[in-house]
């Protein structure tokens, strides 16, 4: 059999790590070989020819695999097969090309050898590794420099989710003091980032625009950005239903006083999940976009602490983010009841319409009215400024 270059495949009588193979009869007297290998008596009289394969043809395999996985224990599994695939899989054109859910690393399970491969497939070129690993050296592990350099060098790449974060970081100043706050930076990011199709980044433009944060106010140009982003939301819900055969019929039906959560008597045929939070405002009630596997570690490993990042410092309250503050009072507050705290205005808006809508209440009713639900048009009305969409 030939390979692409035209090279065959060895025959029986091969030379595999020094060891020759030429078996003269049955019994095994006579053997040419500096070294018998034990084989079992059902395959004694059988061949691996594993072992023969071109290393470039397995390089691609694993590549292959590499870039399909699903969770980090796909491709976990291979490294303990044998020491070949151990030494072929971590080979830089292999990590290179891992996917995203392959740094998909629980925070229970970090460890020092998480870090290091983390750390090789960074090296090796792969930017959502180079993001997922900047994130935790940030936020988590607080080397800020190494952090930030990490994250620069996957948005160097346009990775957008990378650009989005270090947007964040500027506007808030996240890792310095107040005077660190650089707000033209952080537009420039955010228009960088919304230009390569990412949601948050859009709708965080399109408050900038409305508000005149860091950029000159334009309030019609910032509500058409606003719109965009729904529009994005909603053909991104979609195009994943269509790819998964999910029903979706019951997302799309009209309702005049729309709610986050699904009709709990439809949950014997539907899976309740969470709605969609800002295309309610269209009247729909769709899955909530998956968070991002470096969001869900920086929520666990701050989860798993008590939800303190320190002292003084608090998470924001956005379930799908998990940034903590780096300073005393560097995230804002809710304008209203003051309870809750976000890192960016697209958090703010997202969570206000998943849940904060239906919990927002001036500090003056928590005193007065104890265990009464409503919601009060001054909550609502105090937030106009911030989290009006469409």
């Amino acid at each position: 059999m030939r390979t692409r270059r035209g090279i065959s495949y060895p025959r029986a009588h091969v030379c595999l790590d020094d060891i020759v193979f030429e078996r003269r009869d049955f019994a095994g007297d006579n053997m040419a070989c500096r070294k018998r290998r034990r084989l079992s008596p059902g395959i004694a009289g059988k061949r691996d020819f594993f072992d023969v394969l071109p290393d470039d043809l397995v390089i691609s395999i694993l590549s292959k695999l590499s870039s399909t996985a699903a969770c980090p224990s796909d491709f976990a599994n291979v490294l303990i097969v044998c020491k070949r695939l151990n030494s072929l899989a971590v080979r830089p054109l292999v990590l290179s090309k891992a996917s995203p859910k392959m740094f998909a690393i629980k925070a229970k399970s970090w460890s020092e050898s998480a870090h290091r491969f983390l750390k090789n497939c960074a090296d090796a070129g792969n930017v959502e590794a180079c993001y997922t690993l900047g994130m935790i050296l940030f936020y988590c592990l607080e080397n800020r420099g190494s952090g930030a350099s990490l994250m620069a060098k996957a948005a160097i790449s346009s990775h957008a989710p990378a650009l989005y974060s270090l947007a964040v970081i500027q506007f808030n100043g996240s890792g310095g003091s107040k005077n660190d706050k650089d707000l033209r930076a952080g537009v420039a990011l955010c228009a960088r980032a919304a230009f390569l199709g990412h949601i948050d980044a859009l709708r965080e433009l399109g408050h900038c625009l409305q508000d005149g944060y860091g950029v000159r106010q334009n309030v019609a140009k910032g509500r058409r950005f606003l719109v965009q982003a729904n529009a994005r939301e909603l053909a991104t819900v979609l195009s994943s239903a269509a790819a998964s055969n999910n029903f979706t019929r019951s997302w799309l039906t009209w309702s005049p006083h729309p709610v986050p959560h699904p009709n709990p008597r439809h949950n014997h045929r539907h899976q309740a999940v969470p709605g969609c939070p800002l295309l309610s405002d269209f009247g729909c009630n769709v899955p909530a976009p998956e968070a991002h596997p470096s969001s869900k570690f920086l929520a666990e490993w701050f989860g798993a602490r008590g939800g303190v990042p320190g002292p003084g410092l608090r998470l924001c309250s956005h379930v799908g983010c998990g940034r903590p503050e780096t300073r005393k009072h560097e995230f804002r507050r809710c304008s209203v009841c003051g309870a809750v705290n976000y890192c960016s205005r697209a958090c703010q808006a997202l969570d206000w319409k998943l849940r904060h809508k239906a919990e927002c209440a001036p500090v003056e009713r928590w005193l007065d009215e104890e265990g009464d639900g409503g919601e009060g048009n001054g909550a609502v009305h105090g937030n106009d400024d911030v989290i009006a969409e469409s």
